[in-house]
């Protein structure tokens, strides 16, 4: 398979929005079509900055282009420094035909997504993802926020997108740790909804940690191609999109207990997954030999199979009480009724919860 480029579209007749994957777009690609008015604030973070900025800018001829630029990192995830991005719209007279870009990884995006959604009740806003997470997973779909002290994710919006531009030679600046971490959310789409695509990942994972573009490309399409496909059928998360959650929320419980930054995202997610496999074997839904599957899979990837030292059970529980997906008091989980088919269930046994933790939490 070339890492050709290639098109996606997300199907939400009159709000959809096309995806453009390929190596070396950033910088070639126009993308003043999908900018109404005559302003554009790129927010970028002090990390991608230097690397991609002037590229980026290069994406928007004949337009009046500012940038933010935030400090880098999940722990600036916040009000504060989401205020940043309205001091510049404010400070440089940004009127409501002002477009948004977010150029960075799944935290620049969720931020100048919200920021998109609140400016003056809703502007547009245009998704330039740079590492492997945000492309496979947090560039498409809408979903934009910042996080509580209390909870991960817990203020936001929906919000769509104009157009996502994933170039794909942005990967090559990654660090191992963060194409571990993207490779968490690629897996889930295999483990969720395709097992023909979990078998291709089991042939080509040491490609994909190698960064081979080619191997890149094909995961990054097929990927962006599941989650376009769920948040189409399900846009705010109604039913069926609660299911792109798998490992969500232990993941997200153990992001909270190690504190924003210090666990990325994905790694958390690995590690969720593997919590949600072992749970899905409890219950009768998967077989031994299915979560040895998938943990020789996470651990391939790159990725820890154990929470942080220290984590308990109550820990896990006071934590995942909060979550998203809970309803009247019930805890959600998204757990695989078979390898390539999850379901969101709140009945899951609580002696088969408590076992699960027993397994994975450590003190030392």
């Amino acid at each position: 398979m070339s890492n050709r480029y290639r098109e996606l579209s997300v199907e939400l007749g009159e709000r959809s929005y096309p995806i453009f994957i390929g190596q070396d777009l950033l910088g070639t690609q126009d993308l003043s079509p999908y900018v109404s008015g005559a302003q554009v604030m790129i927010v970028t973070n002090e990390t991608v900055a230097p690397l991609y900025l002037d590229r980026a800018n290069a994406c928007f001829p004949g337009k009046r282009v500012d940038t933010v630029v935030l400090p880098d990192g999940e722990k600036f995830k916040d009000w504060q420094t989401l205020n940043m991005i309205f001091d510049g719209l404010l400070e440089h007279r940004h009127t409501r035909k002002t477009t948004l870009v977010a150029l960075g990884g799944g935290v620049v995006g969720d931020m100048a997504g919200f920021a998109a959604a609140c400016y003056q009740r809703g502007v547009p806003f245009i998704q330039i993802p740079t590492t492997l997470l945000s492309q496979v997973d947090s560039s498409v779909g809408g979903k934009t926020g910042i996080n509580h002290p209390l909870g991960k994710n817990m203020i936001g919006a929906f919000h769509q997108p104009q157009a996502v531009l994933i170039d794909t030679a942005s990967l090559q600046t990654l660090p191992p740790r963060e194409v571990s971490a993207g490779l968490a959310e690629v897996i889930k789409y295999g483990l969720i909804r395709d097992e023909g695509f979990l078998a291709w990942l089991e042939d080509h994972m040491d490609s994909l940690v190698s960064l081979d573009p080619e191997a890149l490309a094909e995961a990054i399409f097929r990927s962006c191609a599941c989650k376009a496909e769920v948040v189409a059928l399900d846009e705010r998360e109604g039913g069926l999109r609660a299911i792109l959650n798998l490992g969500h929320t232990f993941g997200h419980a153990i992001e909270t207990f190690a504190g924003y930054g210090n666990w990325l995202h994905g790694e958390a997610v690995g590690t969720g997954m593997l919590m949600a496999a072992e749970l899905s074997a409890l219950e009768g839904m998967i077989s031994r030999d299915d979560c040895v599957r998938i943990n020789r899979l996470i651990l391939r990837a790159g990725l820890p199979d154990k929470p942080p030292v220290g984590m308990t059970a109550d820990d896990f529980m006071s934590l995942m009480a909060v979550d998203k997906k809970n309803v009247d008091g019930l805890l959600r989980l998204v757990l695989l009724r078979s390898v390539g088919d999850a379901v969101v269930t709140s009945q899951a046994k609580p002696e088969n919860l408590a076992l699960t933790f027993a397994r994975f939490c450590r003190s030392t």
